[in-house]
């Protein structure tokens, strides 16, 4: 049976702690947006699955329907959604990203 592109997201959101959506790749990212998002969690030092929606039109689209949020990147810690670039900046910049991580039993780097 295949699986609906619904289905494929809750798999990919539910296996993995980090999940990014984003556009491009984290060595090649194709936006702005998701160039910010791979540096702050590389910078946490947390390990993350991306998942480049420009190769594939249904989960692009599929991923803005699954939440309802009409922009990528998206960010996945342990199946909830954070929110997309500006939340993980905000989130980034006040010390709540490494903490919410923690709280989550995710691994991250040690803090320079």
């Amino acid at each position: 049976m295949t699986q609906t592109v619904q289905e494929k997201i809750q798999a990919t959101v539910s296996e993995n702690d980090v999940v990014l959506y984003m556009k491009g790749t984290p060595i090649f990212p194709q936006c702005g947006f998701s160039s910010t998002v791979v540096q702050i969690l590389d910078y946490i030092g947390t390990k993350y699955e991306a998942v480049n929606v420009l190769e594939d039109p249904e989960i692009r689209q599929g991923i803005k329907d699954f939440n309802n949020w009409p922009t990528i990147p998206q960010v996945f810690v342990k199946g909830e959604f954070i929110g997309g670039c500006d939340i993980l900046r905000e989130m980034f910049e006040s010390g709540e990203l490494r903490q919410l991580m923690t709280v989550k039993g995710v691994e991250l780097a040690p803090a320079e």
